[in-house]
């Protein structure tokens, strides 16, 4: 019998074989006219995961390590394609429109994925799965929004398909901060908890590291 004793999440960043992946930052979800309203969201938007998202982006980019973004969208004009929990909440956003992009302070470059999905997992309304294991991705970092919702359900999810997830928890956000540390409590165990700082310990050539 395979023992696993030597088997644990406190693993380096190994370059081709690490990914940040971003989670529905968009203007549907994260621009002014919606954040305004949650004042405990759009703190935490503004002084937490914005700040905190654009370190990471630049280190994993400065490294030559996978972005990738997903976005609330719906795959057909009139959204037959979502799931049955997003038809019933009336969550979802038209095919290229303004709402379903990545907000301009995180705009993706040029080469980097951008996922529409139309359910809160992201591993089951879009190719994630496929496309991490085409690349020879083993580890994931979880960022964005909302944390006891689309975070939750990717940390959980991947972790069920053998990825090893980390949740870069000072770089999520959920509508109250009382949702938010409830979820990390109640996801901690599929992934490891870092935060911002010490994921750019681990970044190869980063300044942290």
């Amino acid at each position: 019998m395979t023992s696993f004793a030597s088997v644990n999440r406190d693993r380096p960043i190994q370059k081709g074989k690490a990914a940040l992946l971003v989670i529905d930052v968009q203007n549907g979800t994260c621009g002014p006219e919606e954040s305004t309203s949650r004042p405990e969201f759009r703190e935490a938007l503004t002084k937490r995961l914005l700040p905190n998202v654009s370190h990471l982006l630049r280190a994993f980019r400065m490294a030559r390590l996978e972005v990738i973004f997903t976005v609330i969208e719906n795959l057909t004009a009139d959204g037959r394609d979502r799931s049955l929990d997003y038809k019933l909440s009336n969550m979802g956003f038209p095919r290229g429109s303004c709402e379903a992009q990545v907000i301009s302070a995180l705009s993706p470059q040029d080469d980097e994925l951008i996922l529409p999905k139309s359910s809160s997992s992201v591993f089951n309304s879009t190719t994630l799965d496929y496309l991490l294991r085409n690349m020879g991705i083993e580890d994931v970092f979880v960022v964005g929004c909302l944390t006891d919702q689309c975070i939750d359900h990717a940390v959980r999810d991947g972790a069920d398909r053998g990825f090893y997830m980390t949740c870069v928890h000072d770089a999520c956000a959920a509508e109250t901060e009382a949702r938010h540390e409830a979820a990390l409590a109640c996801f901690q165990g599929y992934c490891r908890m870092l935060n911002t700082e010490e994921v750019l310990r681990l970044v190869p050539g980063s300044r942290a590291s």
